[in-house]
Protein backbone atom coordinates (compact mmCIF):
# COMPACT_ATOMS: atom_id res chain seq x y z
CA UNK A 1 0.00 0.00 0.00
CA UNK A 2 2.77 2.34 -0.81
CA UNK A 3 1.57 3.71 -4.02
CA UNK A 4 -0.42 6.52 -3.60
CA UNK A 5 -4.67 7.12 -4.75
CA UNK A 6 -4.24 10.25 -5.59
CA UNK A 7 -2.18 11.47 -8.66
CA UNK A 8 0.20 13.82 -9.40
CA UNK A 9 -1.73 16.58 -11.39
CA UNK A 10 -0.13 18.85 -14.37
CA UNK A 11 0.47 21.97 -14.59
CA UNK A 12 -0.50 24.14 -17.84
CA UNK A 13 -0.29 27.10 -19.16
CA UNK A 14 -2.69 29.38 -20.49
CA UNK A 15 -2.31 30.10 -24.32
CA UNK A 16 -5.14 32.20 -24.16
CA UNK A 17 -4.93 34.46 -21.33
CA UNK A 18 -1.52 34.88 -22.80
CA UNK A 19 -2.48 35.39 -26.39
CA UNK A 20 -5.80 37.79 -24.74
CA UNK A 21 -3.89 39.47 -21.87
CA UNK A 22 -0.22 38.74 -22.14
CA UNK A 23 -0.77 37.24 -18.71
CA UNK A 24 1.75 34.32 -17.41
CA UNK A 25 -0.77 32.10 -15.54
CA UNK A 26 -0.10 28.71 -14.57
CA UNK A 27 -3.12 25.96 -13.39
CA UNK A 28 -2.58 23.19 -11.79
CA UNK A 29 -5.06 21.02 -12.47
CA UNK A 30 -6.72 19.21 -9.22
CA UNK A 31 -9.61 18.77 -11.41
CA UNK A 32 -8.04 16.20 -12.68
CA UNK A 33 -7.88 13.72 -9.75
CA UNK A 34 -9.89 10.56 -9.50
CA UNK A 35 -12.30 12.45 -7.09
CA UNK A 36 -12.17 15.15 -9.24
CA UNK A 37 -11.17 17.57 -6.73
CA UNK A 38 -7.71 18.27 -4.52
CA UNK A 39 -9.61 17.04 -1.49
CA UNK A 40 -8.61 13.25 -2.35
CA UNK A 41 -5.07 14.30 -0.80
CA UNK A 42 -5.76 15.44 2.29
CA UNK A 43 -8.37 12.64 2.71
CA UNK A 44 -5.80 10.02 1.76
CA UNK A 45 -3.50 11.47 4.32
CA UNK A 46 -5.83 10.84 6.86
CA UNK A 47 -7.66 7.85 6.52
CA UNK A 48 -3.92 5.86 6.09
CA UNK A 49 -2.79 7.93 9.36
CA UNK A 50 -5.70 5.91 11.22
CA UNK A 51 -6.19 2.89 9.66
CA UNK A 52 -2.37 2.37 10.62
CA UNK A 53 -4.14 2.88 13.88
CA UNK A 54 -6.63 0.17 13.33
CA UNK A 55 -9.39 2.16 12.74
CA UNK A 56 -11.42 0.61 10.12
CA UNK A 57 -15.06 3.42 10.61
CA UNK A 58 -15.45 7.09 9.41
CA UNK A 59 -17.81 9.40 9.54
CA UNK A 60 -17.54 12.39 7.48
CA UNK A 61 -19.73 15.94 7.24
CA UNK A 62 -19.66 17.33 3.70
CA UNK A 63 -21.61 19.34 1.37
CA UNK A 64 -20.44 17.08 -1.33
CA UNK A 65 -17.02 16.83 -2.76
CA UNK A 66 -14.83 16.01 0.93
CA UNK A 67 -17.42 13.36 1.09
CA UNK A 68 -16.96 11.85 -2.19
CA UNK A 69 -13.01 11.88 -1.75
CA UNK A 70 -13.23 10.25 1.33
CA UNK A 71 -15.90 7.75 -0.08
CA UNK A 72 -12.94 6.84 -3.31
CA UNK A 73 -10.16 5.84 -0.07
CA UNK A 74 -12.30 4.51 1.61
CA UNK A 75 -13.13 1.97 -0.81
CA UNK A 76 -9.73 1.61 -1.50
CA UNK A 77 -8.53 1.17 1.68
CA UNK A 78 -11.66 -1.08 2.52
CA UNK A 79 -13.36 0.64 5.58
CA UNK A 80 -17.00 1.53 6.28
CA UNK A 81 -17.74 5.03 5.62
CA UNK A 82 -21.21 7.70 6.55
CA UNK A 83 -21.51 10.91 4.93
CA UNK A 84 -23.32 13.27 6.28
CA UNK A 85 -24.77 15.98 4.16
CA UNK A 86 -26.97 19.21 4.23
CA UNK A 87 -30.42 19.69 1.87
CA UNK A 88 -28.26 22.06 -0.65
CA UNK A 89 -25.75 18.66 -1.88
CA UNK A 90 -27.29 17.75 -5.01
CA UNK A 91 -29.03 14.18 -5.82
CA UNK A 92 -25.93 13.58 -8.53
CA UNK A 93 -23.10 14.12 -5.74
CA UNK A 94 -25.11 11.86 -3.25
CA UNK A 95 -25.50 9.42 -5.81
CA UNK A 96 -21.58 9.49 -6.47
CA UNK A 97 -21.07 9.09 -2.72
CA UNK A 98 -22.63 6.03 -2.85
CA UNK A 99 -21.86 4.37 -6.17
CA UNK A 100 -18.58 4.50 -4.16
CA UNK A 101 -19.68 2.13 -1.66
CA UNK A 102 -20.66 5.13 1.21
CA UNK A 103 -23.87 5.41 2.94
CA UNK A 104 -25.54 9.13 3.03
CA UNK A 105 -27.53 10.55 5.36
CA UNK A 106 -29.20 14.16 4.71
CA UNK A 107 -29.18 16.21 7.90
CA UNK A 108 -30.08 19.89 8.02
CA UNK A 109 -29.77 23.36 5.66
CA UNK A 110 -26.54 24.15 5.25
CA UNK A 111 -23.10 22.29 6.25
CA UNK A 112 -22.61 23.43 9.98
CA UNK A 113 -26.05 21.64 11.08
CA UNK A 114 -24.87 18.54 9.13
CA UNK A 115 -21.14 18.73 10.84
CA UNK A 116 -23.03 18.84 13.98
CA UNK A 117 -24.66 15.30 13.75
CA UNK A 118 -21.81 13.75 11.73
CA UNK A 119 -19.83 14.65 15.21
CA UNK A 120 -22.14 13.09 17.32
CA UNK A 121 -22.57 9.99 15.52
CA UNK A 122 -19.00 9.48 14.77
CA UNK A 123 -18.54 9.44 19.20
CA UNK A 124 -21.44 7.38 19.67
CA UNK A 125 -20.52 4.92 16.89
CA UNK A 126 -16.30 5.01 18.17
CA UNK A 127 -15.85 5.90 14.14
CA UNK A 128 -13.15 8.66 12.92
CA UNK A 129 -14.60 12.16 12.53
CA UNK A 130 -13.53 13.29 9.33
CA UNK A 131 -13.97 17.23 8.51
CA UNK A 132 -13.92 18.40 5.32
CA UNK A 133 -11.04 20.80 5.90
CA UNK A 134 -10.42 21.68 9.33
CA UNK A 135 -7.85 19.07 10.82
CA UNK A 136 -4.03 19.10 10.43
CA UNK A 137 -4.13 15.65 8.68
CA UNK A 138 -5.70 17.23 5.94
CA UNK A 139 -3.79 19.87 5.67
CA UNK A 140 -0.46 18.08 5.83
CA UNK A 141 -1.90 16.42 2.44
CA UNK A 142 -3.02 19.13 0.77
CA UNK A 143 0.06 20.67 1.11
CA UNK A 144 1.63 17.87 -1.43
CA UNK A 145 -0.05 20.14 -4.58
CA UNK A 146 2.68 22.99 -3.81
CA UNK A 147 5.00 20.34 -3.25
CA UNK A 148 4.79 18.98 -7.33
CA UNK A 149 4.06 22.48 -8.20
CA UNK A 150 8.03 23.36 -6.89
CA UNK A 151 9.13 19.94 -9.09
CA UNK A 152 6.84 21.67 -12.32
CA UNK A 153 7.86 25.55 -12.02
CA UNK A 154 9.61 28.02 -10.59
CA UNK A 155 8.24 29.80 -7.43
CA UNK A 156 5.25 32.28 -8.62
CA UNK A 157 4.95 35.60 -7.40
CA UNK A 158 1.51 34.70 -6.66
CA UNK A 159 -1.10 31.98 -6.12
CA UNK A 160 -5.04 32.41 -6.71
CA UNK A 161 -6.59 30.16 -4.37
CA UNK A 162 -10.47 29.56 -3.57
CA UNK A 163 -11.40 29.03 0.32
CA UNK A 164 -14.27 27.68 1.70
CA UNK A 165 -13.48 26.62 5.05
CA UNK A 166 -9.47 27.14 4.70
CA UNK A 167 -8.36 23.13 4.40
CA UNK A 168 -6.86 24.06 1.27
CA UNK A 169 -5.83 27.49 1.70
CA UNK A 170 -4.05 25.70 5.43
CA UNK A 171 -1.98 22.84 3.55
CA UNK A 172 -0.94 25.44 0.84
CA UNK A 173 0.57 27.67 3.35
CA UNK A 174 2.10 24.31 4.88
CA UNK A 175 3.67 23.48 1.37
CA UNK A 176 4.68 26.94 0.71
CA UNK A 177 6.86 27.12 4.41
CA UNK A 178 8.64 23.92 3.25
CA UNK A 179 9.48 25.04 -0.39
CA UNK A 180 10.96 28.50 0.90
CA UNK A 181 7.68 30.48 -0.59
CA UNK A 182 7.61 33.07 1.77
CA UNK A 183 7.55 36.09 -0.83
CA UNK A 184 5.14 34.72 -2.89
CA UNK A 185 1.65 36.42 -2.56
CA UNK A 186 -1.33 34.59 -1.84
CA UNK A 187 -4.86 36.18 -3.38
CA UNK A 188 -8.07 33.85 -1.76
CA UNK A 189 -11.11 34.29 -3.43
CA UNK A 190 -14.35 33.82 -2.23
CA UNK A 191 -17.85 34.49 -3.72
CA UNK A 192 -19.60 37.85 -1.47
CA UNK A 193 -22.50 35.04 -0.85
CA UNK A 194 -19.92 32.83 1.20
CA UNK A 195 -17.01 35.60 2.51
CA UNK A 196 -16.14 34.42 5.87
CA UNK A 197 -12.41 34.27 5.43
CA UNK A 198 -12.41 38.00 3.42
CA UNK A 199 -14.30 38.96 6.29
CA UNK A 200 -12.60 37.27 9.28
CA UNK A 201 -9.24 38.30 7.47
CA UNK A 202 -10.12 42.00 7.58
CA UNK A 203 -11.90 42.11 10.71
CA UNK A 204 -8.39 40.15 12.15
CA UNK A 205 -10.37 37.53 13.88
CA UNK A 206 -13.08 34.84 13.03
CA UNK A 207 -16.73 35.78 11.99
CA UNK A 208 -19.65 33.65 11.70
CA UNK A 209 -21.51 34.31 8.72
CA UNK A 210 -25.52 34.16 9.26
CA UNK A 211 -25.83 32.90 6.34
CA UNK A 212 -24.60 30.90 3.37
CA UNK A 213 -26.01 33.04 0.01
CA UNK A 214 -24.35 31.72 -2.76
CA UNK A 215 -24.32 29.36 -6.44
CA UNK A 216 -20.88 28.16 -4.97
CA UNK A 217 -22.13 25.59 -2.43
CA UNK A 218 -18.61 24.23 -1.91
CA UNK A 219 -17.94 27.49 -0.14
CA UNK A 220 -20.24 27.23 2.11
CA UNK A 221 -18.80 27.42 5.51
CA UNK A 222 -19.97 29.90 8.15
CA UNK A 223 -17.00 30.32 9.34
CA UNK A 224 -12.98 28.96 8.31
CA UNK A 225 -10.24 27.10 10.39
CA UNK A 226 -8.71 28.89 12.99
CA UNK A 227 -5.58 28.09 11.54
CA UNK A 228 -6.20 29.47 8.10
CA UNK A 229 -6.26 33.05 9.21
CA UNK A 230 -2.91 32.23 11.86
CA UNK A 231 -0.89 31.24 9.02
CA UNK A 232 -2.03 33.82 6.92
CA UNK A 233 -0.37 36.47 8.89
CA UNK A 234 3.11 34.82 7.82
CA UNK A 235 2.41 35.60 4.36
CA UNK A 236 1.57 38.81 1.67
CA UNK A 237 -2.15 38.56 1.69
CA UNK A 238 -4.65 39.50 -0.70
CA UNK A 239 -8.68 38.41 0.48
CA UNK A 240 -10.63 38.90 -2.87
CA UNK A 241 -14.76 38.63 -3.38
CA UNK A 242 -16.50 38.19 -6.55
CA UNK A 243 -20.09 37.55 -7.67
CA UNK A 244 -21.70 34.71 -8.43
CA UNK A 245 -21.85 35.83 -11.87
CA UNK A 246 -18.48 35.57 -12.61
CA UNK A 247 -17.53 32.73 -10.58
CA UNK A 248 -19.74 30.97 -12.92
CA UNK A 249 -18.85 33.18 -16.10
CA UNK A 250 -15.16 32.11 -15.71
CA UNK A 251 -16.02 28.08 -15.45
CA UNK A 252 -17.42 28.37 -19.03
CA UNK A 253 -14.55 30.30 -20.12
CA UNK A 254 -12.10 27.46 -18.58
CA UNK A 255 -14.07 24.68 -20.34
CA UNK A 256 -13.75 25.96 -23.64
CA UNK A 257 -10.13 26.35 -23.15
CA UNK A 258 -9.58 22.97 -21.69
CA UNK A 259 -12.90 20.88 -21.74
CA UNK A 260 -12.48 20.49 -18.17
CA UNK A 261 -16.10 21.31 -15.81
CA UNK A 262 -15.22 22.61 -12.44
CA UNK A 263 -17.60 24.15 -9.62
CA UNK A 264 -18.55 27.58 -9.50
CA UNK A 265 -16.09 27.52 -6.49
CA UNK A 266 -13.79 26.51 -8.10
CA UNK A 267 -14.89 29.35 -10.62
CA UNK A 268 -13.83 32.01 -7.81
CA UNK A 269 -10.52 31.84 -8.17
CA UNK A 270 -10.58 30.98 -12.44
CA UNK A 271 -11.96 34.57 -12.36
CA UNK A 272 -9.61 36.99 -11.42
CA UNK A 273 -7.32 36.74 -13.91
CA UNK A 274 -10.32 36.95 -16.88
CA UNK A 275 -12.18 39.69 -14.82
CA UNK A 276 -9.52 40.93 -12.69
CA UNK A 277 -6.26 41.24 -14.19
CA UNK A 278 -5.44 44.31 -12.56
CA UNK A 279 -4.44 42.43 -9.45
CA UNK A 280 -2.11 40.38 -11.87
CA UNK A 281 1.01 42.24 -14.01
CA UNK A 282 2.68 41.49 -17.36
CA UNK A 283 5.86 39.92 -15.80
CA UNK A 284 4.33 38.28 -13.01
CA UNK A 285 4.02 34.58 -13.69
CA UNK A 286 0.66 33.13 -11.09
CA UNK A 287 -0.42 29.54 -10.21
CA UNK A 288 -3.94 29.45 -9.81
CA UNK A 289 -5.34 26.31 -8.10
CA UNK A 290 -7.53 24.94 -10.20
CA UNK A 291 -9.70 23.25 -6.87
CA UNK A 292 -11.96 20.88 -9.16
CA UNK A 293 -15.32 20.15 -7.76
CA UNK A 294 -17.93 17.79 -9.26
CA UNK A 295 -21.18 19.06 -7.63
CA UNK A 296 -23.34 20.68 -10.67
CA UNK A 297 -24.06 23.57 -8.73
Amino acid sequence: MNSTFYTVTPLYTSSKLKKEQNLNIYYKMECSQPSGSFKIRGMETLCRHHFARGKRSFVASSGGNAGYSLAYVGKQLGVKVKVVVPKTTSVLMIAKIKNLGASVQIVGNVWDEADQYARKVAEETDAVYVSPFDDPLLWKGHASLIDECAQQMPQPDKIIVSVGGGGLLCGIFEGMKRNGWMDTEVITTETMGAASFYKSYHAKKRITLDEIKTVASSLGAKTVAKKSLELASDFKMYPHVMTDEEAVNATRIFYEEYNFTVEAACGAALSVPFFYPELISEIEHVLVVVCGGVNPK
